[in-house]
This record gives structure tokens, C-alpha cells and sequence, in this order.
């Protein structure tokens, strides 16, 4: 990872830079060249209506991967030849071996099956667990995208809403139960780390979990692709942990955020239970999704051989970012509220002591701002009043963007000036 920790705005008490704090009139960080869909004049003209914002709405990296992915895929581009070529077994072997060392987690080879993405294998499940009309269980705010996947495989989106104790969001279990009992719930989506709002469930949580499914019969599908994005004091345990269980799934997601390969990567799906993983790998092969190609089997083995020092650096880099917003919003723009995230690469950020319809914010953040954030409306009814940011940048970067927020605020919200000609809206699956 290069290291761009460096900045006349290093510390949240300097203002002085013009050049780094000053507001964005152009994307300088990306090339329309490369078609990066974050900074995708189409995209963000969509999305937001208009396209001079600084873009931190995608949930993608903006560093380099690591060296060993770029040698292994010049490698292959180097010999020439691209033949048929599988190896999703060495790639299965590696995965279990990176979560042995990573998180103690013992897992079985033969208990995966390769995917081409997290979202298809999640899809698939939910067809597999469940009838049309059942309900499937999600903890709002979460992950947009995962209400365009219950409703597409015409299930019900059944919300239980985390709630917010002492400044953290914590799973309700009791009115978890109560909807469990009334609402026909046959599956119970979890996101682990959870997207948006950086929780990393603790044991005994997922153990309350597990009882409960296990007591109505419920399955779980445990989305688990930010799993290596956790920070000091916090540590990631798998539904696939647990000896109770083997009827649930862990969806163990790509190295995708892990590595920064969203583009070139596959999903894996851990599935102990014998039954369901027979029947699920016939489904799958039969729409001839379990085949990778080498590019992406290569990556991904010389990512998680190779590449831990890496993450090291970055997670440690990424949790100095968070470190420098918590303590910037403190002392500088103190009303707006950090939900300290234990993991992930997003962040969350409260704005209700603004007081401000969803509308009048996100004019506030995109023509004022001039930022690119998620919308907390994207994440549910209970997000109206938030915005997730990708904070997976040069810190200089992140710097720049607090402080065109912390300018926009102060002037004010009677000066937000709608000078867009295109409504936005849609949503990115990213």
C-alpha cells in the first residue's frame, strides 16, 4: 500500500491548506479513462445530479492492491495463453488456511462451493431455504442491496431494526423472537461485519442468534465479505464457528473488499450441512456458475498466501482514518455524530442534530458539500438522518472532504442552492 498518510491538514485544528481542504470543482482522484463506476460522470449525474463531488459512496478501495496480486496476474499475462485452467480446489484449500491464521476459525474444504459473486450465491440461497411469500429477516439499517434480492426471488423483507444503545447499535432479540413468531420468517439475512453501520458482532450476540433460529426453524445466511476489515479490539467471529450450526450458512464472502478486487473476484459459499450443500452445488453447476476463470483463481490464491502484511497495513491505516474523523468532529463539527465503526471500511455518520429533512441533507451534502456519500434512506426507514462514507482513501483526501462538510454546514442550510438539471436516485449494487 502506498503510504499517502501525509497532509498540511493532518491535524483536525488546521485549516491552512487551501489546496487540500479547498472545495471540489472536478474529480482530480480518479480517470473517467478507467471507467471507475464511483466517479462515473453517468453514474454520479444519476445517483446524485451532478458530477463535480468528490466520490465516497462506493464501498471499493482507492489504494493499490497488493504486490504479490499484481506479480501473479502479470504473470499470466506475461505467458500468454489463457487455456481452460481450473483451480477452485487450491483456492478452497488457501481459504481455509487464511481463516485458521486470521480468525482460528477451523473450516473444510469440501464445504465450499465457488460462486461468480456474493449477491448470485445469496440469491440462490434464499430461492434454496425458502418459498415465494416466506419472510426473510434483516437487521435495518443494512446493506441496500439486500432488499433488491429478497424481493426479486418474490419473498417478503421482514425488518427488524437494530436499536441504539449507549451511542451503539445492538440486534433486538426480543423483537426479533416476537417476528419470528408471527411473520412466517424462513431465513434470517445477517451482515457480519455489518454494512452500513460497523458493528462486529460479538460471540454471545451470535449465539442468541443461533438459539433463536434454531428454536422456529429459521435458517441463517451470514454475509461475511468484510470479515478482514476489522479493527484493534474487535474480533470477527463466523456463524460457521459455532458447533450448533451446521444447518446455517456463511456466506464467506470474496477477497474482493478484503484485497481490493471487486472487479476480479469470485464469491464462496460455506456450507457444512450435507443436504444443502449437495443440492446447492447441483443448482449451482447446473446454471454453470462455479466456474472462475484463472485470472481471478490466480489473485486470489497469491491474495490470501501472500498478502497479510498488506491488510495489515491498510486495516491499520483505515482505523488511523476513523481515529482522525472521530476526533475531528469532535472538536470542529460536533453536530455531526460518528457511530464508531469496530470494522469495515465505511463509516457511519448521524446528522439528525441538523434537524433536516432527508432532502434538505442531501442537498446539503451534494450541492454544498459537493460530496458523493450513500444516503441512510438507501439502508431503511431508520436511516433518514445518516449518510455512510467510504473512508478507504489517502487520508489527505478524507481530510478535504470533512472539511468541504464542515464549510457547508457552516453557511448554513437557508444557502443550499439545487443547481442540478437532472433529478437523482437508483442505487449502485457496490
Amino acid at each position: 500500500m502506498e503510504n499517502s498518510n501525509t497532509s498540511n491538514c493532518s491535524t483536525p485544528n488546521t485549516e491552512a491548506n487551501t489546496n487540500c481542504c479547498s472545495t471540489t470543482s472536478e474529480i482530480e482522484t480518479q480517470s473517467f479513462g478507467n471507467n471507475y463506476a464511483k466517479s462515473s460522470p453517468n453514474f454520479l449525474k444519476s445517483m446524485f445530479g451532478r458530477t463535480d463531488l468528490m466520490p465516497l459512496w462506493i464501498a471499493d478501495m482507492d489504494f493499490k492492491v497488493a504486490e504479490p496480486i499484481t506479480n501473479e496476474l502479470q504473470r499470466l499475462v506475461d505467458r500468454g495463453n489463457f487455456a481452460y485452467e481450473f483451480n477452485a480446489n487450491k483456492v478452497f484449500d488457501a481459504l481455509v488456511d487464511w481463516n485458521q491464521r486470521r480468525h482460528d476459525l477451523t473450516l473444510k474444504s469440501k464445504s465450499f462451493i465457488q460462486v461468480s459473486g456474493v449477491l448470485t450465491g445469496i440469491g440462490l440461497l434464499i430461492r434454496k431455504l425458502s418459498n415465494e411469500g416466506d419472510g426473510v429477516m434483516v437487521q435495518t439499517p443494512v446493506y441496500h442491496q439486500f432488499f433488491k434480492v429478497i424481493k426479486s426471488a418474490n419473498r417478503q423483507v421482514v425488518e427488524n431494526p437494530l436499536k441504539m444503545v449507549n451511542g451503539n447499535y445492538e440486534m433486538d432479540f426480543e423483537n426479533m423472537e416476537l417476528r419470528l413468531k408471527t411473520e412466517n420468517v424462513k431465513v434470517i439475512l445477517l451482515c457480519n461485519p455489518h454494512n452500513p453501520v460497523g458493528r462486529v458482532w460479538k460471540k454471545q450476540e451470535l449465539q442468541k442468534l443461533v438459539v433463536l433460529a434454531n428454536k422456529y426453524n429459521v435458517r441463517i445466511i451470514s454475509d461475511e465479505i468484510h470479515s478482514d476489515i476489522v479493527y484493534s479490539g474487535s474480533k470477527f467471529n463466523s456463524i460457521a464457528s459455532f458447533s450448533d450450526s451446521t444447518q446455517h450458512i456463511a456466506v464467506l464472502g470474496s477477497p474482493a473488499k478484503t484485497f481490493g478486487m471487486q472487479s476480479i473476484s469470485n464469491g464462496f459459499l460455506y456450507v457444512p450441512d450435507e443436504d444443502t450443500h449437495k443440492k446447492m452445488k447441483k443448482t449451482i453447476a447446473s446454471l454453470y456458475l462455479d466456474h472462475g476463470n484463472a485470472l481471478s483463481s490466480y489473485a486470489t490464491l497469491a491474495a490470501y498466501s501472500h498478502g497479510g502484511k498488506w491488510l495489515d497495513d491498510t486495516v491499520a491505516y483505515i482505523e488511523e482514518t476513523v481515529n482522525w474523523v472521530e476526533v475531528f468532529l469532535q472538536k470542529e463539527l460536533s453536530e455531526v455524530k460518528l457511530i464508531r465503526p469496530d470494522g469495515t471500511y465505511q463509516i457511519w455518520l448521524d446528522f439528525s442534530q441538523l434537524n433536516l429533512p432527508p432532502d434538505a441533507l442531501s442537498k446539503l451534502i451534494v450541492h454544498n458539500a459537493r460530496l458523493a456519500l450513500t444516503p441512510g434512506t438507501w439502508f431503511g426507514s431508520n436511516g433518514t438522518q445518516f449518510m455512510r462514507m467510504n473512508i478507504a482513501s489517502p487520508l489527505a483526501k478524507i481530510q478535504r472532504a470533512f472539511y468541504q462538510l464542515k464549510r457547508a454546514i457552516g453557511e448554513g442550510v437557508e444557502t443550499v442552492i439545487d443547481d442540478s438539471n437532472e433529478e437523482s436516485g437508483g442505487s449502485c449494487c457496490c
